[in-house]
């Protein structure tokens, strides 16, 4: 029997026994590029698809002019306490202009009807993450139904294969634009209403209604058996649309095919493929003089020129090359019978650890599918939207979400995945640099809590969400780290002018503390609450002072490393890094999020960012090891803020209670985040609505739990909770370029197997000891418990 048919049996698959409902049910497919979501319907099959260049608008410059004049009174304004009126100022005379960014957009979906379908037996549905195929099974009288969607890297198609036996295939394949039938905003609301969705019934068709599409939509034959489809994105904000699109449907197979008007028919097959490609002219955040049909043509040919055999096979191996790294098992690791949504809708209140590494695996599997070299980074729904105004745009948040996406790419090994960051920072790079001269009158770069495709970094939204200039340097965290899990010179190399730069913006904007605390930014905020009903606008938050920090000791480091001969660069930053004030414990034993100790009379006193514990996680200079009273002033300000948040905050609090060694309280926060308050029943992250940040979060979480990397220590084991007494973790990466695999039984390590450089000395802590081992010839060593 084939891995992906084994659906009960196979513990990396996620299964069902009826069709997706709402969009929160359909299972993903992607190869970073292009998506589809399968919905598994049987009388009219739905694959709705992305295509990760398709954002609103064109090139624009979103700089105000405005601002720089502008600075020196905000500045003078909050020097005196006056945040009120700096905040004003800053929004009449500081935002971005407009003051949003544009949003992702879907590339539509095509329905295939097909004739005769009204009912179904021994129905199955399932995503197989080992081979990221997507399949469905059934029976309709005598006729056994099979269905496949994959989406390959190797060949930059969405392969779909229907075959039936007993019986032959009557359909007609059609495109629907997402503004047909009211796609413009997602529907979905929370995890409960979509977890208690009833069945799709089986006769369910969706309307194509042609009078709704948009102006300028080209259906139309091209060749005797695809279909091509020409668009061009929408305006926004005032951006006028500049982006052409094309998705190309071609279709191969037994039967009778046949392109009629704006539909492929199909009649009389057993056997058939359809092959999907879409582009659009995108270039760079510059340049959208591409040729999209051109792409489309080449891709869906080429892969048409090969047996499906050879295509699936294909793109099985490329994605096994990276999924198969690590594996994780928790418990027995025999599979769960029940259906996944099943399992998810009663995850609170019964243990499932299996489902946790599922979980695991489920994100390695997002972020794989959502960001592989050459493709945009993962976006706020990673590369899935069903509409054309998504929630916040499905764009970049970069003071958390962006960030979040990538914290589990270096621990579960899939460093690869990193590789569309490092471009858009060196976009930002660019756009930035333009922005830091304009808004602040420095050199270097600098981007503030949002980007999209054309590389805007420009506060937006207001002065309450985007006066926060670190969120390029945030940024910069991902590259460093690539660097210290693989210790590659040539990414050094790569990324130092980016981290330079970064770190030449806050050399230059940094100003004095009037109260001579040291050297602050401002403005700024605390990402994004208020210290007074109303207000963010401060100088100097703990996260500025954290992050700046970081991005100052990477900077040098690199400095060192590379052996750069600007001394003087260096001095300037060692000095200033010195010069930044300390974390503070406030009055109320908390970690203070402000230079002032206002957190007690904050108006959210459960708001779901934490921005301030940055330093215990993903950050290590707050630790259990070297700052113990400040951790405990974090335990204060977690306790305070509560366990439960959106999906994103929850799976942040949980990381940050296992990295402080808190194993059962971030097994009971991971409780709720696996329910179904906090996941879908396709285990896409419920905020609500979908953000994919949470998934990524919560499986780094996970990791967490199991293995740490932090101040020049390995540490195992160090949040096992009581619920996970038994399992193995293979292939998971540590800093210092070494891969390991433990096991453990009975709450207890049992084997420990690294792999690093010949002689690469380590220190290994377990519990309370710290052992110093030293790797043999072959960077090899074992160890038993």
């Amino acid at each position: 029997m084939q891995a992906d048919t084994r659906d009960a049996q196979e513990r990396l698959s996620l299964w069902y026994d009826q069709a997706a409902g709402p969009w929160v049910e359909a299972l993903p497919v992607g190869n970073g590029r292009l998506g589809a979501m399968s919905f598994g319907r049987v009388a009219q099959e739905r694959v709705q698809l992305n295509e990760d260049t398709l954002f609103a608008g064109g090139p624009y410059d979103p700089n105000n002019p405005r601002s720089l004049e502008a600075l020196p009174r905000v500045r003078a304004l909050i020097d005196q306490g006056k945040y009120a009126e700096a905040a004003e100022l800053i929004d009449a005379s500081m935002m971005g202009m407009p003051k949003t960014q544009m949003p992702y957009g879907a590339a539509g979906d095509l329905l295939l009807d097909f004739d005769g379908l009204s009912g179904a037996g021994d129905y199955r549905r399932w995503l197989d993450l080992d081979s990221a195929v997507c399949g469905t099974r059934f029976t309709n009288g005598k006729v056994q139904y099979r269905r496949e969607v994959f989406a390959s890297q190797p060949d930059q198609v969405i392969a779909i294969r229907l075959t039936s036996t007993g019986g032959a295939m009557n359909f007609d394949v059609g495109y629907r634009h997402p503004g047909e039938v009211g796609y413009g905003a997602t529907d979905y609301t929370g995890g409960k209403t979509a977890a208690a969705a009833a069945p799709v019934p089986w006769g369910h068709r969706e309307p194509l209604r042609a009078e709704l599409r948009p102006e300028g939509l080209s259906l139309r034959s091209d060749g005797a058996d695809a279909l091509l489809i020409e668009g061009r994105n929408i305006g926004a904000a005032g951006v006028a649309a500049a982006l052409r699109y094309a998705v190309r449907v071609k279709a191969l197979g037994d039967g009778r095919i046949a392109v009629r008007g704006d539909r492929i028919e199909v009649r009389g097959a057993s056997t058939v493929t359809l092959l999907v490609a879409a582009a659009t002219s995108h270039v760079s955040f510059a340049d959208v003089g591409g040729d999209p049909v051109s792409l489309v043509r080449k891709h869906s040919e080429a892969a048409a020129a090969k047996p499906y055999a050879r295509l699936r096979g294909a793109h099985v191996q490329a994605h096994q090359a990276l999924f198969r790294r690590l594996s994780l098992r928790i418990g027995s690791g025999e599979a769960d019978a029940r259906p996944t949504n099943q399992r998810i809708a009663v995850a609170e209140k019964q243990a499932d650890p299996a489902l946790a590494a599922l979980y695991v695996q489920y994100g390695r599997y997002l972020l794989l599918s959502s960001s592989r070299p050459g493709s945009q980074p993962a976006n706020l729904q990673g590369l899935w939207n069903e509409g054309t105004n998504p929630p916040w745009g499905s764009k970049y948040t970069i003071n958390i979400n962006t960030q979040m996406n990538y914290w589990p790419a270096e621990s579960a090994n899939l460093g690869e995945c990193v590789e569309p960051l490092l471009r858009m920072v060196e976009d930002l790079a660019v756009t930035g640099a333009v922005t830091a001269r304009k808004g602040y009158g420095a050199r270097g770069w600098v981007a503030h809590h949002n980007t999209d495709l054309w590389r805007a970094t420009a506060p937006i939204d207001g002065p309450l969400w985007g006066m926060w200039p670190c969120g390029g340097a945030w940024l910069c965290q991902a590259l460093w780290d690539h660097y210290d899990y693989h210790r590659d010179e040539a990414w050094l190399r790569r990324i130092y002018p980016l981290l330079k730069g970064a770190s030449l913006f806050f050399v230059d904007a940094l100003v004095e503390d009037p109260q001579g605390r040291g050297l602050v930014t401002s403005p700024s905020i605390s990402p994004e609450n208020q210290h007074h009903h109303g207000v963010a606008t401060c100088a100097g938050p703990a996260m500025d002072r954290q992050i700046i920090r970081d991005l100052f000791g990477w900077t040098l480091q690199a400095h060192a490393l590379l052996k750069d001969s600007d001394a003087a660069f260096a001095a300037e930053v060692q000095a200033r890094r010195a010069r930044l004030p300390a974390d503070r414990i406030g009055a109320q034993g908390q970690l203070q999020e402000w230079l002032e100790d206002w957190d007690a009379g904050a108006p959210e006193q459960q708001h779901r960012h934490v921005s301030h514990l940055y330093g215990v996680y993903p950050s290590g200079q707050i630790n259990v090891r070297d700052t113990p009273d400040l951790i405990a002033a974090a335990k204060v300000t977690l306790n305070t803020r509560g366990d439960k948040s959106t999906g994103w905050a929850t799976a942040w609090r949980l990381a940050l209670w296992a990295r402080m060694g808190e194993g059962e309280r971030a097994y009971g926060i991971l409780q709720g985040l696996l329910g179904p308050e906090r996941t879908y029943p396709n285990m896409f992250d419920a905020h609500p609505p979908f953000q994919i940040d949470g998934n990524f979060g919560g499986a780094a979480g996970i990791l967490e739990m199991l293995v740490q990397s932090w101040g020049g220590e390995i540490r195992l084991l160090a949040a096992l909770p009581k619920a996970w007494p038994d399992g193995a973790l293979h292939g998971v990466r540590v800093r210092g370029g070494v891969e390991l695999d433990l096991d453990w039984s009975q709450g207890r390590l049992r084997q420990l197997r690294l792999r690093g450089q010949a002689h690469q000395r380590l220190k290994i802590r377990y519990g309370e000891r710290l052992s110093e081992i030293t790797l043999d010839a072959q960077g090899r060593a074992r160890l038993t418990g």
